[in-house]
């Protein structure tokens, strides 16, 4: 492209990528600084436009990145035609929908009635995907492709069924004439696909609303895959997003002797929707900076709309082919005997990426009604937007896909030309093929552990105490070890597996880290998989790319901060949903979740540190997908763990406490309890077997559970004559009727626990109104009183939190007496007490600063 690189001693070209002497690199290095000693590397330097002497759209590279300019003109042509074919494909599918190969001048019938979709990302998407074609066809190298630019759904579709994968997958799809009027005008129509990447489209593992998440999934993706490259394409949109900020550092975990590699590629196309971006602002050199300063080493190929198409191709090859080249290098030599030092910063690898500069809506319409459209925002979407009502549009569209030459690349019955093919590869190669594209085919089922050594003994209930999450962190270390050969199980967290006593997982696998390590330092490995960044986004993301492409994962957080990663949870589940309906899609393991440090434990912390919700937001969304169980104690976490680890194509919550916790059951009860989803203790009521209770004590929750039993045991005390029934709830969808969620429980078996005609008196971990929700068609409904979180946290004692939010063992007792009828004069002593003892907390607390000695010493009384 015109521009040399400088050359150091006899004609050769010193290189940041030697900073580490244990790379061996083809490039002969010359004895001058590198910015290990603070001195400018040179670079090849692409032309600016503006510049005398300088010409427009070319390459930069790090200086040792090899040219590789020797495609042939042959070779560019074969390239250019598999671009334009995709370019058509792509247009075809916005705009028709009968008069696929333009065998006639085009009338406004052969115009769909309503044009949805995205052109202005597709001919860069269309780039990358005919130029990873060239990489794989001439390395063999299983790649993967992670499109961040969804809206550009048409692209890739079309690279799928240029390839061949589309139509062996749905067969309607041939690579034939009739196959692609089937592409056309399924596209983005009522009983087609939808106008974005999703499980519709084959090679892709997210949604395309998912703006933010794609460097994350690719990372997640490369994990425990060590001979997978992974191409993350980004938006230069999403780029502005905090997520795709913060995944910029995800190299800092990558592996290079157990992972794959990721080549990120940043696609600046100029705009969004209808405004500039920021990155594609930036000056080149401050751009540089940003990305080196994040630890890559990038490659710029820009290209405006005067630049042959054949540059084009010759740089991006070349950008393509020393990125690759510069991978393997790196990756070999971290796998050699000789490998990498430990303990330095300057150990950790820094990868290749590419910057790739192109025209918004490249090569379609120049302008309209005087306004230009290519290279700009109006190129957004559909740049041609009334062809059916006006001539002039119509005969403009006409032009622009002509001007693709599809006699050139399809014969008369539309199968593609041979010169289109050439640079596709075969067989599972194909970017629409690659296993991990569609992760169940590669799931293996995880040898869990037996759950007996681990279990708890309960020789009564409410005997002993334990910390479930620490006994939870021993199993999940024996699973690791069971893993540690076969790589498929990795535990994600934001900073706080010590924090929410996990930390027995160590003994299976440490923190994995690349960076540099310090003495101080603990628990860090550069093989570990327990990843921790205190970016709940990055965790979601990683989690997500792993799971989609065939592996199993848990993702431990702060309850009240997984909302964070709401919006993310939420399209895994619209995935999920989606993806179901896909034939050819297999079931992948399920995403899930542990929360803990929640909201009735962190008193310390306070009020920010104090928010139940997330089981709100997840049980909004599609029922067949999400599950949440609430376990009681430590042996149904143990339980409820393990089946959710089994379980494939739903999300599953765990909510589960890290305080020292009553043990109530144990294993073998446990395990009944967490596979009826709810039941009755009867050990903890005073119900006779021949009678109807006086009332139902429910609870779901570890916290309400000790409050309900506690009343309970006031109850049986102070008012031995009422017929109490204690029902605990582990999976809180059971409330609900079986035609609202599949795990909910039919009306018969519902009213046998929790009656017709008596009150209920419900003590839930969440916002009160969830359970009403649930629960509204019920028979017992109008009876039901629940008592959950209701916005009153602080830093205060444990016991505070439940009597600010009226969940306390008082409370409930009141309850219960204003609700069974003609108790609240019979017992109105009994309720003065319960109040006078809430008062005598509320001073006592602040005279003391902890709770009062019959909260802190209670115990469950027994028979």
């Amino acid at each position: 492209m015109g521009a040399a690189h400088l050359p150091g001693p006899g004609g050769r070209v010193r290189s940041c990528f030697e900073r580490q002497p244990w790379i061996a690199h083809p490039v002969i290095v010359p004895p001058f600084a590198c910015r290990d000693n603070a001195v400018r590397t040179p670079y090849r330097r692409g032309k600016t436009a503006g510049t005398p002497g300088v010409g427009r759209g070319a390459a930069w590279y790090p200086s040792g990145m090899p040219e590789h300019d020797h495609l042939t003109d042959h070779e560019a042509d074969q390239l250019d035609a598999h671009w334009r074919a995709l370019n058509y494909l792509s247009a075809a599918q916005l705009y028709l929908r009968a008069n696929p190969l333009l065998d006639e001048p085009l009338r406004p019938e052969h115009i769909k009635p309503r044009l949805l979709g995205h052109w202005g990302t597709c001919p860069g998407l269309g780039l990358m995907y005919t130029h990873l074609n060239r990489m794989i066809r001439r390395t063999g190298r299983r790649t993967m492709a992670v499109w961040g630019p969804g809206h550009g759904a048409a692209a890739v579709l079309a690279g799928a069924w240029l390839e061949g994968t589309y139509g062996e997958l749905d067969p309607d799809a041939s690579r034939d004439r009739a196959g692609m009027l089937r592409l056309f005008r399924d596209f983005s129509q009522p009983g087609g696909v939808p106008s974005h990447t999703a499980p519709d489209v084959p090679g892709s593992i997210q949604e395309g609303g998912e703006l933010g998440y794609s460097l994350a999934h690719a990372y997640g993706a490369a994990f425990d895959h060590p001979d997978l490259l992974v191409c993350a394409v980004i938006g230069d949109g999403e780029a502005e997003t905090g997520p795709l900020a913060a995944s910029w550092h995800s190299n800092t975990f990558l592996d290079p002797v157990h992972d794959g590699a990721v080549l990120p590629v940043l696609h600046l196309n100029g705009y969004k929707i209808a405004n500039p971006t920021v990155l594609s602002r930036l000056p080149r050199e401050e751009l540089e900076l940003l990305l080196r300063g994040y630890g890559y080493e990038p490659v710029f190929v820009t290209a405006d709309t005067g630049t042959p198409p054949a540059q084009a191709h010759r740089e991006l090859a070349a950008a393509l082919d020393g990125a690759v080249e510069r991978i393997d290098a790196l990756q070999q030599a971290a796998r050699s005997a000789d490998g990498p030092p430990a303990g330095q910063a300057e150990d950790r690898p820094h990868w290749p990426m590419i910057v790739l500069r192109t025209p918004k809506g490249w090569s379609g319409p120049r302008e309209l009604d005087g306004l230009p459209v290519e290279g700009t925002w109006r190129a957004h979407q559909v740049p041609l937007p009334a062809v059916r009502e006006d001539a002039e549009q119509l005969r403009a569209l006409e032009r622009w896909l002509r001007s693709y030459r599809p006699d050139d690349l399809f014969d008369e019955d539309g199968r593609p030309r041979g010169q289109v093919l050439e640079w596709v590869p075969e067989g599972s190669l194909r970017l629409g093929s690659v296993p991990e594209a569609n992760g169940g085919r590669l799931l293996r089922r995880l040898p869990l552990p037996a759950l007996e050594p681990h279990a708890v003994p309960v020789e009564r209930p409410g005997g002993d105490a334990h910390e479930p999450t620490r006994v939870l962190g021993g199993m999940l270390a024996e699973l690791m070890e069971a893993t540690r050969e076969r790589r498929d199980f990795r535990l994600f967290g934001p900073d706080e597996t010590d924090s929410n006593h996990l930390d027995g997982v160590y003994e299976g696998s440490p923190r994995g880290w690349q960076a540099g390590y310090k003495p101080t330092d603990e628990h860090l490995g550069r093989h570990g998989r327990v990843l921790e960044v205190l970016s709940e986004h990055m965790c979601q993301g990683w989690l997500e790319g792993y799971v989609l492409t065939g592996r199993h994962g848990l993702f431990a957080s702060y309850e009240a901060f997984a909302n964070l990663v709401a919006s993310m949870v939420a399209q895994h589940v619209k995935w999920v949903h989606s993806a179901r309906e896909v034939t050819w899609r297999r079931p992948v393991a399920s995403l899930n979740y542990l929360l803990t440090s929640h909201a009735w434990r962190q008193d310390h912390n306070g009020f920010s540190h104090q928010d139940p919700g997330f089981i709100d937001h997840v049980l909004n969304k599609s029922p067949d997908v999400v599950r949440v169980y609430l376990p009681p104690d430590t042996n149904t976490l143990l339980c409820v763990t393990d089946h959710a680890l089994r379980t494939k194509d739903t999300v599953n919550l765990i909510v589960a406490a890290k305080h020292g916790c009553f043990d109530w059951l144990d294993l073998e009860q446990a395990r009944a309890h967490c596979a009826r989803g709810l039941g009755v203790w009867e050990w903890a009521g005073t119900e006779r077997a021949s009678e109807e209770p006086d009332v139902v004590l429910a609870c779901a929750g570890d916290v309400p559970t000790q409050e309900v039993l506690a009343a309970a045991s006031l109850l049986r005390s102070w008012l031995p004559r009422l017929a109490v029934r204690v029902v605990n709830v582990v999976d809180i969808a059971r409330l609900t009727q079986p035609s609202q969620h599949p795990h909910g429980l039919p009306d018969p078996d519902f009213d046998a626990v929790f009656t017709r005609d008596r009150p209920v008196v419900f003590a839930y971990h969440g916002y009160p109104w969830l359970v009403h929700r649930l629960a509204y068609r019920r028979a017992v409904h109008e009876l039901m009183s629940v008592r959950g979180y209701r916005e009153a946290g602080s830093t205060t004692t444990p016991f505070d939190m439940v009597v600010r939010n009226g969940m306390d063992r008082y409370s409930l007792v009141m309850d219960v007496i204003d609700r069974v009828p003609g108790l609240a004069t019979r017992a109105a002593r009994v309720r003065q007490a319960a109040a006078d003892l809430r008062e005598r907390h509320h001073w006592y607390i602040r005279e003391h600063g902890v709770d009062m000695p019959e909260v802190v010493n209670w115990r469950w009384p027994g028979r």
